[in-house]
């Protein structure tokens, strides 16, 4: 093995052993989307730099997300990237969502416990994709079984073209 194929394998063997013990990553928007829609789990740490409980939470995340390589551990700092906590709705931090496949599929504020958050990562992990986009196309279906009708003449007053 000649000394560039050596340095190489280093290389890769370094590159692998990182990527086993991959640490939660810093999101910001321009990326959001591609790491949603490109990795099958995605969780979410919605936080602030000044949020007290946001800390206590940051090494709890940390520590699970070294548990499990194979899914993407992202933090979003709402005050540096308010236009994904204000797309998201996020009215408490730290807020904690996840995703699988891309579907939005959990979203609980406040700090969880270590033992619910790696709990949260497993259940994701067997969760049956196919239950939860039936679950969604039966909700659709009902939400538009019951919007109300349009009214094609005049207002709400009953009286045609005054309101």
């Amino acid at each position: 093995m000649n000394s560039s194929a050596r340095q190489d394998a280093v290389v890769f063997k370094n590159l692998h052993r990182w990527e086993s013990y991959m640490a939660a990553v810093n999101l910001s928007e321009p990326e959001f989307a591609d790491t949603v829609e490109n990795n099958e789990i995605v969780l979410l740490d919605f936080w602030a730099e000044w949020c007290g409980p946001c800390k206590a939470y940051g090494p709890v995340y940390e520590r699970v997300s070294e548990e499990f390589p194979d899914v993407v551990f992202g933090k979003i700092d709402t005050e540096a990237e308010p236009q994904l906590a204000q797309a998201f709705n996020i009215r408490s931090i730290p807020t904690t969502i996840a995703f699988k496949e891309g579907i939005g599929v959990f979203m609980q504020p406040g700090a969880l416990p270590e033992d619910a958050l790696r709990d949260l990562v497993t259940k994701l992990g067997t969760l049956d994709m196919d239950e939860v986009r039936a679950e969604i196309q039966s909700q659709k279906a009902q939400e538009k079984a019951v919007e109300p009708p349009v009214e094609k003449s005049g207002g709400g007053c009953g009286n045609d073209g005054c309101c």
